[in-house]
């Protein structure tokens, strides 16, 4: 069954072709040239699906068309196009070679068809030029094809830039011939080229003129677009990514944006009318669209934009020239010449590609033509430009230097005049500059009073607390002194007791033991005892406070208080807090919550003083709040900040808060809130400079009716 189906098959491909044969015109090689192109000769189909196969293809006649022109122009599309032609091989010879001149295809497969039997050869823009018939860019084929033998070939081809077919078949010999001459014209373009890029850089190294570089840069692309389109970098370097379509694309596109600044910088558009920048803009902004485009993944849409750009922009850039030369650019008038022949040979160019002018040797090489033409004139035209800018510059140094002697002696005249105000003003400035200093040096002394008197109030309100605090241990002490004096004038008259009843012969033992019970109770001796204890704990304790408050004075007041030294934080916020104590009495809740923090480098005697500033005014904000009722609570933290290189001591209240248009105002100097009397607005001031000097920070959060938080963040380690 299967050898049935297989019979069937080949029986339904052979008709086919052997219908094909008998429908299609034959092309006779002879001895023909290898410049003859065989277009009229080619039937063309363009498969829209993609999907079609070869076999669907050789049933598919019907779908051809055939070509009216010798060079077939399948515009810009992502069709699979095919195209079949047949002829007989009437020469002498059993190699002829198949020739598509067209070397920015993307990829071309070739079917051959003898006497039934199907052989198909690839080759793509990337592959290995070794692989082809002639080891050149264009797509050669070797068809081995018996003389007088009938052959049948379909070509599918693919390339998402403008498709043109220029097929030739012939001998090796004229396709040989035909490579030879395309490589000299264009090895030709490239020497004409590389000479003017080189020439026009050396004298660019020379006169560092701007003009010039613009003009290297707009050849440089120039020249890599069109041998990127003439198929060479596979063949200089090696390397085929340089041929394909999203080079020559984007090549394109930067040669169009360098000719818009060598324009801008040659015409200069500037001093011109805004509607010409616009117009370059626009062109500039078309060829960066081109260039967005074939990176999002459309290199066919690209190339169409450039295409567009490059024509449209031609008659643009024309136009601007003519308006540039209106205005007196002397330059212009060659530019013009230049231009309008590289421009021209664009258009044409175009036009071909657009199927408007036939395809031969004058319009595919017309742009190399009018681009060694152009560079020449624009090289000769930069030389021109620069003698006028050699003439202008002689005219404005002329001019300059005219003007300048002019000026030299209303100069002199001025000088003098001004030498005898420079002196008026220096007395009046150096008189002004003496007040200033004396208002200084006072505002300085001001400054100096004001800060002392801040210190002598926090002195006063020390002494006052510390005054406070002593009296209480004190005074207990002093009461306990009495009662204690008594118990032991009885301890003493007892003592005395005693030695008189031990020296005592008349009375026996029991009347001795039974007389100092009796003495004991009379006077109460157990009660006494336990009294004694009890006053002298108490002095104990009084005596105790006062080493402790007058410790912590000692901490507080640090006589070393100008020198770094290493001190512990927690200690100094204690003999702040006990210093504070006849403040916060029993009405203030006191929550101490100290962290394990090492000893830091600091100045503890001016942080004492930041605390005491600090722990003064939340006890004022607390008072202020809950006045004599108890609810106020102070919150004292301290512990490590989160970079491990700094400490932190946190002091909340819940006092009345500060509004927030006054919060930015705290730290100034001299501004407060308290009423007066009872504050100099230098306490905080104070604070912030001191935490200033240590490196570190203050932060404040506060909320009005709720209460504030002072956050001081201090490094452990103290930096100049």
């Amino acid at each position: 069954m299967r050898l049935k189906m297989r019979f069937i098959v080949s029986l339904i491909f052979f008709l086919s072709i052997t219908a094909l044969h008998a429908t299609q015109p034959v092309l006779r090689i002879g001895s023909m040239s290898g410049d003859r192109y065989v277009g009229s000769y080619l039937h063309v189909f363009q498969d829209s699906s993609n999907n079609l196969t070869f076999e669907d293809i050789l049933q598919s006649d019907s779908l051809f068309k055939q070509s009216t022109s010798d060079v077939p122009n399948l515009g810009v599309n992502n069709f699979n196009n095919w195209v079949k032609f047949q002829f007989v091989n009437e020469i002498p010879h059993d190699h002829l070679i198949l020739n598509i001149s067209n070397p920015s295809i993307d990829r071309v497969k070739l079917y051959k068809v003898v006497n039934g039997q199907i052989d198909s050869v690839e080759f793509d823009i990337n592959g290995d030029l070794k692989e082809r018939a002639v080891e050149h860019q264009f797509y050669t084929f070797d068809l081995f094809v018996p003389h007088k033998d009938t052959v049948t070939c379909y070509i599918k081809v693919n390339s998402v830039k403008q498709l043109l077919l220029p097929v030739s078949i012939c001998a090796e010999k004229p396709i040989v011939s035909q490579i030879l001459t395309y490589d000299l014209s264009s090895g030709f373009f490239i020497g004409i080229m590389l000479m003017v890029l080189l020439y026009n850089l050396f004298i660019f190294l020379g006169v560092r003129d701007n003009h010039y570089l613009a003009f290297v840069h707009y050849i440089f692309w120039v020249a890599v677009v069109q041998v990127a389109i003439l198929g060479f970098f596979p063949r200089l370097i090696g390397s085929p990514i340089l041929s394909n379509v999203k080079f020559v694309a984007f090549a394109g596109a930067m040669s169009g944006i360098a000719s818009i600044l060598f324009i801008k910088s040659f015409l200069n558009t500037k001093s011109l009318h805004r509607r010409v920048n616009w117009s370059l803009n626009t062109i500039l902004l078309g060829d960066l669209i081109a260039i967005v485009l074939l990176i999002a993944g459309f290199p066919g849409l690209s190339y169409e934009i450039i295409n567009f750009v490059a024509g449209l922009g031609s008659i643009v850039v024309l136009i601007i020239g003519f308006i540039a030369l209106k205005n007196g650019n002397k330059s212009a008038k060659l530019f013009l010449i230049a231009w309008g022949i590289f421009l021209g040979s664009v258009i044409v160019y175009v036009l071909k590609d657009y199927g408007i002018l036939s395809y031969n040797k004058f319009t595919f090489h017309s742009v190399q033509i009018g681009v060694s033409i152009e560079a020449l004139l624009l090289s000769f035209a930069l030389a021109d430009k620069i003698n006028i800018y050699r003439k202008e510059k002689e005219e404005s140094q002329a001019k300059a230097m005219q003007i300048l002697m002019e000026n030299e002696h209303l100069i002199r005249m001025q000088n003098i005049e001004l030498e005898r105000n420079v002196q008026e003003r220096t007395k009046d400035l150096t008189t002004a500059n003496d007040s200033l200093t004396a208002a200084l040096q006072h505002l300085k002394d001001t400054q100096s009073q004001l800060v002392e008197a801040e210190k002598m109030a926090s002195l006063g309100q020390l002494t006052a607390g510390v005054a406070h605090e002593i009296n209480n241990p004190i005074n207990f002490v002093t009461a306990n002194v009495a009662p204690l004096r008594r118990d032991i004038d009885m301890i003493w008259e007892a003592i005395a007791e005693f030695e008189k009843l031990a020296l005592n012969t008349e009375l026996t033992t029991e009347e001795k033991m039974k007389w100092i019970a009796d003495y004991k109770g009379d006077m109460d001796i157990d009660y006494v005892k336990t009294e004694v204890e009890f006053l002298l704990k108490g002095m104990h304790e009084g005596a105790s406070r006062t080493a402790e408050i007058v410790k912590s004075l000692r901490v507080f007041s640090r006589v070393d208080e100008d020198t770094l030294k290493f001190a512990d934080i927690n200690e100094g916020v204690d003999s702040t807090m006990v210093i504070l104590n006849s403040l916060v009495k029993d009405k203030i809740d006191v929550h101490k919550q100290y962290g394990d923090i090492p000893l830091i480098e600091c100045y503890a005697g001016k942080l004492n003083q930041v605390f005491l500033n600090i722990l003064s005014n939340a006890i004022y904000a607390i008072d202020k709040k809950f006045g004599e009722s108890i609810g106020g609570h102070l919150v004292i933290e301290t512990g490590i900040f989160e970079t491990d290189s700094s400490i932190f001591i946190k002091i909340t209240d819940n006092g009345i808060g500060i509004p927030e248009h006054v919060k930015d105002k705290i730290f100034e100097p001299f501004f407060t809130t308290k009423d007066v009397g009872e504050g100099t607005g230098l306490g905080m001031s104070i604070a912030y400079k001191t935490v200033e000097k240590h490196n570190g920070r203050i932060l404040v959060e506060s909320e009005v009716g709720v209460g504030t938080t002072f956050n001081i963040i201090i490094p452990m380690r103290h930096t100049e």
